[in-house]
């Protein structure tokens, strides 16, 4: 398995990624957005794919959803959720899938809520969808879901439309719609973004209980890494359309391997141990443009340590069991993953 990110050996993963690749056609050239991406993610496991703006993230999960702009290419060696391969999959089956045993929570709530419809119809409308249920049934789903999410008087909130609530209730809506079916995967796409910092520990909180309460896989895109230390059981370090580093939380963390990496760690004050009034860590240089053909390391313009041999494409080296880094200072002996 490519990266090594995997789940225990003998299990099927839930959801498995090899080599998939996202290309939009541009008047200038071809945006290759997402490059060779693997990954793996187990039942009831955390996966955080982290990395700066414009990195791939939302496009992955996008392309794993069957949720990308029409005139975007998605292309993989494999692409399958629970052994069913979704590539070529028809849309009428994708969507018997989206929404049910596989369900997507998006970053901005205001904008994935109709606005033209109440609370309650949007909620019931997945069950209505997938299940063969009636509407007092759904109905009844949907007021216990706002009341798990956290939200009072759930019964009123679904004549409500999505103008009249704040960031964080319409938020908990996503969640509690996202779970309306009872999925066995959520992708969770910079979910807390748009909320102020005491909302967004709430809602953090809420979708780990949940988690540990219905027994769901979660994949978290996010560029906090303050988040993914709190949550992940596997992160994969995204750059330039690329995995540059995976491995566990702990592995990540304490010993990160990858420059990029590292550079990523030195911008987080640390409690205990950055001084008040203390720089921190920057990135110099800008993320280079992946419009046409990219013939070398993505981040050597960037890289302090660069070298020439980073002048070619540099392989996803697989170091310690389930470990693996793109980079030519990777160990020597680890094959390429």
């Amino acid at each position: 398995m490519s990266g090594g990110m995997s789940p225990g050996m003998g299990e099927t993963p839930l959801l498995a990624v090899e080599d998939l690749r996202v290309d939009l056609p541009l008047e200038q050239g071809t945006l290759h957005a997402v490059r060779g991406l693997s990954f793996e993610v187990g039942r009831g496991e955390t996966l955080c794919l982290v990395g700066e703006s414009g990195c791939g993230k939302s496009l992955t999960s996008l392309a794993v959803m069957g949720l990308l702009p029409r005139r975007a290419k998605r292309s993989a060696r494999r692409l399958s959720f629970d052994g069913q391969e979704l590539l070529g999959l028809s849309e009428r089956r994708m969507a018997a899938l989206r929404g049910n045993r596989l369900a997507m929570i998006f970053q901005e709530p205001m904008t994935s809520l109709n606005p033209a419809y109440s609370i309650g119809d949007q909620l019931e409308e997945a069950l209505l969808c997938h299940r063969r249920v009636g509407r007092r049934q759904a109905r009844e789903r949907a007021v216990h879901l706002l009341e798990r999410v956290g939200i009072t008087a759930a019964g009123r909130r679904l004549g409500q439309y999505p103008h009249q609530l704040s960031g964080g209730l319409r938020q908990r809506i996503m969640i509690a719609m996202a779970l309306m079916c009872g999925p066995e995967l959520i992708i969770a796409d910079e979910p807390t973004t748009a909320l102020d910092v005491t909302i967004q520990a709430q809602i953090l909180h809420l979708l780990l209980e949940l988690k540990r309460e219905m027994g769901l896989a979660l994949v978290l895109i996010t560029h906090d890494l303050g988040v993914v230390a709190r949550v992940a059981d596997k992160v994969a370090v995204m750059y330039a359309g690329e995995i540059v580093e995976s491995g566990s939380a702990v592995e990540i963390f304490g010993n990160p391997r990858h420059p990029y990496t590292r550079g990523l760690l030195s911008c987080v004050p640390v409690p205990g141990r950055t001084r008040p009034g203390e720089p921190l860590g920057s990135i110099p240089g800008i993320v280079p443009s992946l419009v046409g053909s990219l013939e070398e390391c993505g981040f050597r313009e960037r890289c302090a340590l660069a070298q020439a041999a980073c002048r070619r494409p540099v392989p996803l080296h697989r170091l310690e069991a389930g470990r693996a880094v793109r980079c030519v200072l990777a160990d020597p002996a680890g094959a390429p993953a």
